[in-house]
């Protein structure tokens, strides 16, 4: 009984090849925009919490100050290369807001009396390794480096917003800003900062020639930019390496990891997905149903005369499960291959690393012979309730 209805849902899957194939097709596409959109899901999960990692669990930042601006101990003016030395230490450099006295900022030396080409930016003294630090691009030009600093130079880094408010958008002729009376020779100006967001509308001068001119002190703040794992072990380090003797009088700010913010972004990312690769595979199922429909009302003839030479209702249903059945679990084979490698193609293109749930190539072609055996449910039964005399009048 059992290989008869096997031989009968073969006979009846080869006898239209054509039509099988374009209803195994529609859960070939189901199936594999389901595998697809999970593995994309997945992919850029792990994507996006590799983006926070990288942006907020690198980041360690050592001030000598307190919030009412006590300071409790001074930043030695070798700290980058203090901190450098330390092993899982990317970059890290210096930031110290620089007290011009209220001096305006111009592009040009004239005093405008409306006072519309002089504006109050911020001075900030750096030294060359917080670019790195702080994450920022450059728009055009350079940064100064550590000779800018030893000579004094009178040169200044522009972030984008100060550029924008002093007009200054080429440096090929060494533009000239002036803080006060005091000139700078603009070598560079920011497009993007990725931390120590005060840059972007500041103007940046090296730490030697803050201490020419403005007689600065000491450095107040230090920028570290560690290796993804290194953070708590650098804001462990980075007080003693910096202050051996009063390590405690230092205040280390280092990010809390955004955790629960990170598991509710991919947790949103892969509901999105699994509802666009469930809708895919809805698409698929009524593709069975209704190919199997139509097999059902084409077959009439047949169905009628099984029925009148004996075959019980049990057996055309059985039969009619069974072909939507291996249909689906053809689609699922086939379609879980598909959705593999697109995975495999849209990550090699996005530069991710493509990642599969281990579950979901066995579970999908599960998934492809359960959506044909729903699928083809309602077409089987209705196939079983053919009367054979109103079947055989009507084929």
């Amino acid at each position: 009984m059992f290989f008869d209805l096997i031989s009968e849902a073969r006979t009846g899957l080869l006898t239209r090849p054509g039509r099988t194939a374009l209803t195994v097709l529609g859960t070939v596409l189901g199936v594999a925009a389901l595998v697809a959109t999970l593995g994309i899901a997945k992919s850029a999960g792990n994507q996006i919490v590799g983006r926070f990692d990288e942006l907020a669990a690198t980041s360690v930042v050592v001030t000598s100050t307190l919030g009412n601006d006590q300071v409790l101990t001074l930043l030695p003016w070798d700290s980058e290369q203090r901190i450098t030395r330390l092993n899982g230490v990317a970059a890290a450099g210096t930031i110290t807001p620089v007290a011009t006295g209220g001096a305006l900022t111009a592009a040009v030396p004239i005093h405008d009396p409306r006072g519309q080409a002089e504006f109050q930016l911020p001075v900030f003294a750096v030294s060359p390794g917080l670019f790195a630090a702080a994450r920022t691009q450059l728009l055009t030009g350079r940064t100064f480096d550590a000779g800018h600093s030893q000579r004094q130079d009178n040169v200044a880094v522009l972030g984008p917003g100060a550029a924008r408010r002093l007009n200054v958008t080429y440096i090929d002729r060494l533009p000239v800003i002036f803080v006060g009376d005091q000139a700078f020779v603009v070598i560079g100006i920011l497009e993007q900062v990725g931390r120590t967001p005060d840059l972007a509308d500041a103007v940046v001068i090296p730490e030697g020639t803050a201490q020419h001119i403005y007689q600065l002190e000491a450095p107040t703040t230090v920028q570290i930019d560690v290796e993804i794992g290194a953070a708590t072990l650098i804001a462990e380090q980075a007080p003693i390496a910096l202050a051996p003797n009063t390590p405690q009088d230092l205040r280390v700010l280092k990010p809390a990891e955004p955790t629960q913010l990170r598991a509710d972004v991919a947790d949103d990312v892969n509901v999105l997905f699994l509802i666009l690769g469930g809708v895919a595979l809805l698409v698929g199922a009524i593709g069975i149903a209704n190919v199997t429909l139509v097999s059902v009302l084409e077959r009439t003839g047949e169905i009628g005369l099984r029925r009148a030479l004996g075959a019980t209702k049990y057996a055309i249903t059985a039969q009619f499960l069974l072909e939507s059945a291996t249909m689906g679990f053809m689609g699922g084979i086939i379609g879980t291959s598909i959705g593999i490698a697109v995975v495999a193609v849209v990550a090699t293109t996005r530069t991710w690393t493509p990642v599969i749930d281990p579950w979901i190539p066995l579970a999908a072609p599960i998934v492809g012979t359960l959506t044909g055996l729903v699928a083809g449910a309602y077409p089987a039964i209705r196939a079983a309730g053919l009367e054979p005399v109103a079947a055989l009048h009507n084929a």
